[in-house]
């Protein structure tokens, strides 16, 4: 009874504000509320969903990474050259792509843990290399692919989502475990809530602030291989802006930018506002500048209650 109390609390407010806009979106739009819709919109979602999971460990870490977006670029120019250049099946190009996130991953925070450097900064040139590395890559071109990956983004009949989406949704669960349940999970919340008392208290703190960084490259390289099934082909220009919507996805889910709070359910369910955001307004005809000038209220709003709601808890205590 406890447990299930305390799971409606967690996620009650979420599940509330998206259910919300889907009911307003139906109202606006007859075309909204239908499986063909809803289900566009869970097949849609896994590759950010994928890097919303890694980008929450990061921020409860009071890190960033502006780079993601440049390595789902690069390591889904990787799978194109496994796939089609190199005649690779798709576990190993999938397994190609994770990898080369996580080597990127822990680059990021090898220099930014172990030099002292703001993630931001550090993130924020990987992401020129990456990008202009998924450039080099593809000699600036798109490179077809077809049914050998698209497969993966295809609806199953019986179910209606996607092979990716299943895999989103159950790497959720783990992340979320991962997480809660676990004594790496503990000490991500400790350092993000302050850093140096866990550090005192015998935290290894540059070594999980860096495999934090490797999960979210290896999360993102994945994101890729989702990414580019539901394109079917690989393209350099692919993930841009896409770091901003997983920020803003798991800012949204309630995770705390300052560090120490964070609930990778909530980013998922922050993942499914800003997609379904996106898609009613596109279904009543709002303009493309208009949808960003309305998300980015949105994120702007959830920054002001998170930073509300973290100077009364302080008051409180």
């Amino acid at each position: 009874m406890r447990a299930a109390k305390k799971l409606f609390t967690d996620y009650a407010g979420m599940i509330g504000v998206w259910l919300g806009l889907v009911l307003l979106f139906s109202l606006l739009s007859e075309n909204f509320f239908n499986t063909r819709t809803l289900g566009i919109l869970a097949n849609r979602i896994p590759p950010l969903t994928m890097i919303a999971i890694g980008m929450t460990y990061v921020l409860i870490i009071a890190g960033i990474d502006l780079s993601v977006g440049s390595v789902l670029g690069l390591c889904g120019a990787l799978v194109g050259l496994a796939l089609v250049d190199w005649q690779w099946p798709i576990l190993p190009a999938a397994l190609l792509a994770m990898a080369a996130g996580a080597a990127v991953g822990t680059i990021n925070g090898s220099i930014s843990a172990g030099l002292g450097i703001p993630s931001f900064i550090v993130t924020l040139g990987m992401l020129e290399i990456a990008r202009g590395k998924a450039f080099h890559l593809t000699s600036s071109q798109t490179k077809y692919i077809g049914a050998k990956i698209e497969h993966l983004a295809k609806p199953i009949a019986t179910l209606g989502v996607s092979p990716a989406f299943i895999i989103a949704v159950g790497t959720v669960i783990i992340g979320q475990i991962l997480l809660t349940r676990t004594t790496f999970g503990r000490y991500i919340l400790a350092i993000g809530a302050n850093e140096t008392a866990a550090h005192l208290a015998g935290v290894k703190t540059k070594r999980c602030k860096i495999m934090v960084f490797a999960i979210l490259g290896l999360l993102t390289g994945l994101a890729a291989v989702f990414y580019t099934s539901r394109l079917g082909s690989s393209d350099p220009n692919a993930g841009v802006g896409l770091e901003l919507s997983a920020i803003a996805a798991v800012v949204v889910g309630g995770t705390s930018l300052m560090g120490g709070q964070g609930s990778v359910v909530n980013s998922f369910f922050g993942v499914m506002i800003i997609a379904t955001l996106d898609t009613g307004l596109a279904q009543i005809g709002v303009s493309e500048p208009l949808k960003r000038v309305t998300t980015g209220g949105v994120i702007i709003a959830a920054v002001v209650i998170d930073s509300w709601r973290k100077s009364r808890t302080e008051r409180t205590t």
